[in-house]
């Protein structure tokens, strides 16, 4: 009796030794505790250099993690178990989150550096005063192609797309609103029309669209693009930077017919644990140089207009990236559908996919 209570003894102590262990090394990792930052944010997002540079000047050590789609970034968020301090969804995604009171609201006492954007991105639709985010990055959705592949054809249009001599050799983005709404702007709709009739002549007309997609993909896309395994890419802005700059036969245009224009903010959301640490990352980010190391690393255009003094001339000239006023006159912002037409949107979209 006395050896089975020496040995449950025993037992006792070495499960609470590697409990205390199992804590001591998710301290370690960076993963609990007041010096800590949890950072949700989109794959690749962010110079590397950049978090080691805010971890050095701050002392809190940071936890990335990454999502693949606003709506999956929203559902993690919604549910609650994980305590991020800071994520960056996109203007609809936004404004659909401060309407279900899954963001914070900002003290702006504690912001520094908000005189550095460009008042163009401030005060939009989605956010009002920018009561509950601060602008990351923006850009386009276009068309990205290999001139040398398509032996002097250049596409300059969603139109262009349909032509039979480019079947199987589109990759598309997988994503709902975008496929959606290129059938939609082909058409001369809007991006967020809540016309049923509308949606579905746009589905209707995305089938002669289909015969020239040779995959649905997402990040992929640019390693596929840059190996030349197809010609054409349907792909945002700072992905076709990345591809140009590995490849230097690939181009990227916006369509005629107009595109998508978005925004990525910084927002704090209801699960943070640690909101000095996120209102440190906010002014971090706001730092002109910072931002300019981020854009020139990541590719996207940077909403810091005191930023432009650090980038190269030739990257805040190109107009497929810094778009001019009448250019952007032509590009349409995703608005928050609703339940009810994302659920339209998204079954629009599985019958688009079927019809490979």
């Amino acid at each position: 009796m006395k050896k089975l209570t020496t040995l449950a003894l025993l037992i006792l102590a070495l499960t609470v030794a590697a409990l205390a262990g199992s804590r001591y090394i998710e301290r370690a990792q960076g993963t609990s505790g007041s010096d800590v930052f949890h950072l949700y944010n989109w794959g690749d997002y962010i110079d590397s250099d950049l978090i080691e540079q805010f971890e050095e000047e701050t002392g809190y050590r940071v936890v990335y993690e990454t999502f693949d789609s606003n709506e999956a970034m929203y559902t993690k968020i919604q549910q609650g178990g994980t305590g991020y301090d800071m994520a960056i969804p996109s203007e609809y995604m936004i404004e659909r989150m401060i309407e279900e009171d899954l963001v914070v609201e900002l003290d702006h006492s504690r912001i520094e550096g908000l005189e550095n954007i460009d008042p163009d991105f401030l005060d939009l639709n989605f956010d009002p005063l920018n009561r509950y985010s601060i602008p990351y990055f923006w850009g386009t959705l276009g068309i990205a192609y290999n001139e040398d592949m398509l032996e002097g054809f250049e596409p300059e249009s969603w139109e262009d797309l349909y032509r039979p001599e480019l079947e199987n050799s589109i990759l598309m983005i997988d994503g709902a609103r975008e496929v959606i709404g290129i059938g939609l702007q082909t058409l001369g709709y809007s991006l967020n029309s809540r016309n049923e009739a509308e949606l579905q002549e746009a589905t209707e007309q995305l089938r002669g669209l289909s015969p020239n997609i040779k995959a649905l993909v997402a990040d992929e896309i640019k390693m596929y693009m840059i190996q030349e395994e197809a010609s054409i890419a349907v792909t945002y802005s700072g992905e076709a930077a990345d591809m140009m700059w590995e490849n230097e036969s690939i181009v990227y245009i916006l369509p005629e017919e107009g595109s998508n224009l978005w925004f990525d903010n910084m927002v704090i959301p209801h699960t943070v644990q640690n909101e000095e640490a996120a209102y440190a990352f906010v002014n971090f980010m706001l730092d002109p140089e910072v931002a300019a190391q981020n854009a020139d690393y990541i590719g996207y255009s940077t909403p810091n207009e005191k930023a432009m003094a650090f980038l190269p001339e030739e990257t805040i000239e190109d107009e497929q990236f810094y778009p001019s006023e009448e250019m952007m006159d032509n590009l349409e912002v995703y608005e928050d559908l609703g339940l009810e037409y994302t659920g339209i949107y998204n079954d629009l979209f599985l019958e688009f996919k079927m019809m490979k």
